[in-house]
């Protein structure tokens, strides 16, 4: 099972990605630790420790290779090629996400989405809206790992447990319901946008009490 720290890693990998991306497009060939950690806002031990428990190494006189690092997280992440995901619940989130342009430059591409009301199913649209009895044999052909789940909190146990029979080995879950996995090999990620919401608030007003 993946824990907290692993995806913690992951995450930090992501924002060494991001600064590996706009060191190159500034014309830096080589990088050292110290210039990532500014970056992610961590330390330089952390990036070492970071890559080298990925197996991604580099010497402390001359750093580390920029485009061959960027190369390797690729591989890593998972981004060497564009990974397929399909939305499941075509509502409000849902539709925003399938419409978001941000993934495609994440190598992320979005190749469906799936509602049970059939007045949004729409085989015909840029990215198609099917219909769940559709799910598994998209899946199937279709080289589709991750789903992201957008429907409302009492569907939310069903759709998943149709998204784990129809082959989905990762979610993204935004349904206002914390969800766990009964597998090992289904990595699960809860995302309560009114609890991160609270969290602001609750930051806002603690300052404005000082």
């Amino acid at each position: 099972m993946i824990g907290r720290n692993q995806f913690n890693s992951v995450y930090r990998l992501h924002l060494y990605r991001k600064a590996l991306q706009r060191l190159r497009q500034m014309g830096f060939v080589r990088v050292f630790s110290d210039n990532l950690a500014d970056a992610a806002g961590v330390t330089p031990t952390q990036v070492r420790r970071d890559f080298a428990s990925f197996g991604l190494m580099g010497n402390k006189r001359g750093g580390y290779g920029v485009q061959e690092l960027l190369t390797n997280l690729d591989v890593t992440l998972g981004k060497a090629r564009p990974q397929n995901a399909v939305v499941l619940g075509v509502g409000n989130i849902g539709r925003a996400l399938l419409n978001y342009r941000g993934f495609a430059t994440s190598g992320i591409r979005i190749v469906a989405g799936f509602d049970n009301d059939t007045a949004k199913v729409n085989p015909k649209a840029p990215v198609p809206i099917l219909p769940l009895d559709k799910l598994r044999d998209f899946i199937g052909k279709n080289d589709t790992r991750v789903a992201i789940l957008a429907v409302p909190e009492d569907q939310a146990q069903a759709a998943f447990d149709q998204l784990v029979k129809a082959g989905i080995q990762g979610v993204l879950n935004f349904a206002p319901l914390r969800l766990s996995s009964p597998k090992d090999d289904v990595v699960v990620h809860n995302i309560d946008v009114g609890l991160e919401i609270e969290k602001i608030l609750y930051l806002v007003n603690q300052m404005n009490k000082e």
